[in-house]
């Protein structure tokens, strides 16, 4: 396998960019994406077989079992981060070691109860997001890799991108194996 072809499975949907200006529209489209990938997910992977589960998307990369449950830990993470943001001035929020995460024996489990916290927290963060106005949107928090601000707008992209991103390396695995 070529580095190009190794990049293009690592990132089917190519990197996060964010737009210089993020405008009211791109805010609901981002919005839109975290609603309805919850239910597009279960979609996909519902009627997965253990071996389907358990097959990585890429070469040494991690299992459709382990991405299901990495993006359950993650998303709980990023609804935290703008709780936080809102209720503390530029909070330094904790970072966590996902791979690490991925490799603890709770990622073996079934993919139900990752699914239903999906559901859950994209409940309940489309519901808090849609209550922000744009000037609140505007808070951030500090992430200590770099010590970067995140403005939450642009935190809200990064996981509409996030979702997108690791439903794209499980589709496009089913799709190279004949699955769907």
């Amino acid at each position: 396998m070529t580095d190009q072809e190794l990049e293009q499975l690592k990132y089917p949907i190519g990197a996060f960019d964010c737009p210089t200006t993020i405008s009211a529209s791109t805010i609901e489209a981002w919005i839109s994406i975290l609603e309805h990938f919850p239910n597009r997910l279960e979609q996909l992977v519902s009627n997965f077989t253990d071996k389907q589960l358990d097959t990585p998307y890429r070469p040494k990369g991690w299992t459709v079992r382990q991405v299901v449950h990495h993006v359950a830990d993650s998303h709980h993470n990023s609804y935290t981060r703008f709780k936080w943001a809102m209720t503390e001035d530029n909070p330094l929020i904790k970072a966590y070691n996902e791979k690490d995460w991925a490799n603890q024996h709770d990622y073996n489990q079934p993919i139900d109860a990752s699914l239903l916290h999906i559901k859950a927290v994209h409940a309940k963060l489309v519901y808090y997001v849609k209550g922000l106005s744009l000037e609140q949107l505007n808070r951030a928090f500090i992430h200590p890799e770099g010590n970067e601000t995140v403005v939450l707008k642009e935190n809200l992209g990064i996981y509409a991108w996030h979702s997108n991103h690791h439903y794209a390396h499980i589709e496009t695995l089913a799709k190279r194996e004949g699955w769907i």
